[in-house]
């Protein structure tokens, strides 16, 4: 486990990078400085970037958040998110057809537009709880609650059966200084109360299988030629071991308080390699924050 100074130290050795967004490249409001520019710098020297996003929203969606917040487009070549991922099993009969939907109802509207890759798409109806076969979940309807409000109706769900697909496996993100509650902290808690959680995002599978596919329109790259870059010890750094791809763990993301990693600055050696041993983690390197 090397502690890095930047990506470029590193960067020769890979052809492509697996990016999270939330937390290595922007802060859910403002760029994260240097990160931008690291990718861009990169993508010059020849390099491909595909970012890897448990955003549970189609990648077009993304890349217009991205343009709000300032990450300027030569940072990246394409997105895979979990939630294109999620789609295409909803809208193939995952849970049904009649789906309640958990979530902004108009943030994430966009989750319910079929997928341009599916020919023959089933329809989907959003209907409310009682009618519903099954949980489309995008996220908590007030990500600043404990998703224990949830409770009630995930057990009138658990009792009639209904499956949840989770269209975001992250637990917890933070926006700018605020944390908040992500679908995946839904799912952990139905699967807890005995519900059946469906996942899509990191650490799943499928979520890398789209981005290898991504990566394929524009490069032709090995596993062992792609490094995997993101802040999540439960997505990212899991994802990355159980793909069997190297990792470059950004300390100064969700980890900075167990790491030592302070205004952007290099994590604390001894409190990383704890850090690391507690959470079964052993990344090839670690940055405190993309430059």
């Amino acid at each position: 486990m090397r502690i890095v100074a930047s990506l470029e130290e590193i960067s020769a050795q890979y052809d492509a990078l697996f990016v999270d967004v939330w937390g290595c490249v922007h802060d859910g409001i403002h760029p994260i400085a240097g990160a931008p520019e690291a990718l861009a710098a990169y993508r010059a020297r020849g390099g491909r970037v595909i970012l890897v996003t448990n955003a549970p929203r189609p990648r077009h969606s993304v890349a217009e958040q991205l343009d709000r917040i300032g990450v300027t487009r030569d940072a990246w070549d394409d997105i895979a998110t979990s939630g294109d991922s999620a789609r295409v099993a909803m809208f193939t009969g995952a849970i049904g057809t009649r789906v309640w939907h958990l979530g902004h109802p108009q943030v994430d509207a966009s989750f319910f537009v079929p997928p341009s890759v599916l020919d023959d798409p089933v329809a989907i109806e959003r209907v409310e709880l009682e009618l519903a076969e099954g949980i489309a979940c995008t996220g908590p309807f007030d990500p600043l609650a404990d998703p224990e409000v949830l409770r009630p109706q995930l057990l009138s769900a658990k009792v009639h059966g209904l499956k949840l697909l989770c269209a975001n496996p992250d637990i917890v993100v933070d926006r700018g200084d605020v944390r908040e509650w992500c679908a995946g902290a839904v799912a952990r808690l139905y699967t807890q109360m005995g519900g059946e959680s469906l996942y899509f995002g990191k650490p799943y599978p499928p979520i890398y299988d789209l981005a290898r596919r991504r990566l394929a329109q524009v490069a032709d790259v090995a596993d062992g030629n792609i490094l995997c870059v993101g802040d999540g010890v439960l997505t990212d750094a899991r994802g990355a071991m159980g793909e069997d791809l190297d990792l470059l763990f950004v300390s100064g993301g969700l980890a900075a308080a167990e790491t030592g990693t302070v205004h952007g600055g290099d994590p604390e050696p001894e409190m990383l390699a704890a850090f690391a041993a507690a959470e079964g983690i052993a990344p090839q390197y670690v940055i405190g924050t993309l430059r």
